[in-house]
Formats: structure tokens, C-alpha cells, sequence
């Protein structure tokens, strides 16, 4: 009777387990169907101001980061981080710093790059990832490929949603990153590397710090 009772029990359980799971990948899949809704950034603007800021100021990294950033606040008022506050980021092998200019559940803006040259795996993810090159090249391929991709100054190199490439930063660059998609999802993959690699407490801290307090604010604002 014993035996019966904690079998019906576990099977119980199983059905409960199967019944949330069930409702969370519904709601998952409902809430992927209306995301797009979420987005308040356009690549293609993104682009134009890059290259606007290039043009004018290719010769002055630092002048041209702060001016990307004034514009993108013009653009998209009280969604862009002006404070520049930089972390180092380790992920899929590759290592470079980041000014978040803006985070959200469904979306991220980020200057990102480095003067000493890196190279890594892209990360797969449920987002598309634009990277805008300001500085510098970025070189990339998929698996099978025979010849290497090549970016340069105002090109964007578009990685869509749940595509993969190894990259490499052949000397130097920075470049503006956007992101839409599910962001909570890429963190695991920002943040592995800090766990099992580098064991880099303080970016670790800065990293969720940042992410947190820009998540935090734009739902506030009411955005996801």
C-alpha cells in the first residue's frame, strides 16, 4: 500500500513538472511572437550614426564614442546611458571592454572592443546581433567556409538569431553592438567565462551592476 501511494506520488509530480513546463514554454513562445513590439532601436539608424561620427571624427577614437553616444540620445531620448563607465567582458574566448549604453530585457546597445586584437566564438543565441564597426576590422566565418568575412570601418556585420561564427579582432577595433532579442538568455554565455576562466569578481559585480540597474530603469519606463 506504502509502495502504491509513493509511486502515485512521484507520478504526481512528474505530471505537475510536465503541466508548468508545458505553460512556460507557451508563454515563451506567445511572448516571441509579439517581442518585435518591444524594439525601439533600428539597426540602420544605428549605422547612419556611426558612420555620420566616423566621418567626422575617425582620427579621434574617444571624441567619436562620446558623439555616438550624444546622437543615439537625441535619437532615442532617456533609453541611452551617457555616463561612461567601462568593464571588461570574457566571452566564447575572447576578451575585450564594453560601455553599455543601453540594456533591456528585449534589447542592448553597447560600444565594444579593444586595442590589443582578441578572437572567439560568436555565442548562439535567440537574438540577432549587429555589430558596427568604428575602428579597426573584424574578421569572421561559419563553419565550412573557406574564406573569411571582412569588416571595416561603417560596414555591419549582421549575426542572425541562432547563428554561430568564430571571430577575430586581428590588432584592434571597436565597434557599436545591438541586440534584439531575448538578452537574459545571452547571459550565461557573458557571463561563463568570468565563472570558469578569468574568476573576475569585480567585473563579474560591475557586469550585473550595470545590466541591472539599465534593466531596472527601462521597466520603470515601461520597457521590456
Amino acid at each position: 500500500m506504502g509502495k502504491c501511494a509513493s509511486e502515485c506520488s512521484k507520478g504526481s509530480c512528474w505530471v505537475k513538472l510536465l503541466f508548468i513546463l508545458t505553460l512556460l514554454g507557451s508563454i515563451f513562445i506567445g511572448l516571441d511572437q509579439i517581442k518585435e513590439r518591444c524594439f525601439i532601436f533600428d539597426q540602420n539608424v544605428l549605422q547612419s550614426v556611426a558612420q555620420k561620427n566616423i566621418a567626422l571624427y575617425g582620427n579621434d577614437t574617444h571624441t567619436m564614442l562620446q558623439h555616438i553616444a550624444l546622437d543615439l540620445e537625441k535619437e532615442y531620448p532617456g533609453h541611452v546611458q551617457l555616463d561612461e563607465e567601462w568593464v571588461f567582458n570574457n566571452a566564447g574566448g575572447a576578451m575585450g571592454s564594453m560601455w553599455i549604453l543601453h540594456a533591456s530585457l528585449t534589447e542592448y546597445v553597447i560600444i565594444f572592443g579593444t586595442p590589443v586584437g582578441t578572437e572567439g566564438h560568436t555565442g548562439r543565441f535567440l537574438a540577432d546581433d549587429y555589430f558596427i564597426i568604428l575602428e579597426g576590422e573584424q574578421w569572421a566565418y561559419k563553419a565550412g567556409e573557406l574564406q573569411r568575412e571582412v569588416y571595416t570601418p561603417g560596414q555591419m556585420h549582421h549575426l542572425p538569431r541562432g547563428q554561430s561564427q568564430q571571430y577575430k579582432i586581428p590588432e584592434h577595433a571597436w565597434a557599436l553592438e545591438y541586440a534584439q532579442g531575448w538578452i537574459p538568455l545571452m547571459l550565461p554565455f557573458g557571463l561563463f567565462d568570468t565563472f570558469f576562466s578569468t574568476v573576475d569578481m569585480v567585473t563579474l559585480y560591475d557586469t550585473i551592476r550595470l545590466y541591472g540597474k539599465a534593466t531596472v530603469k527601462e521597466l520603470l519606463q515601461g520597457k521590456l
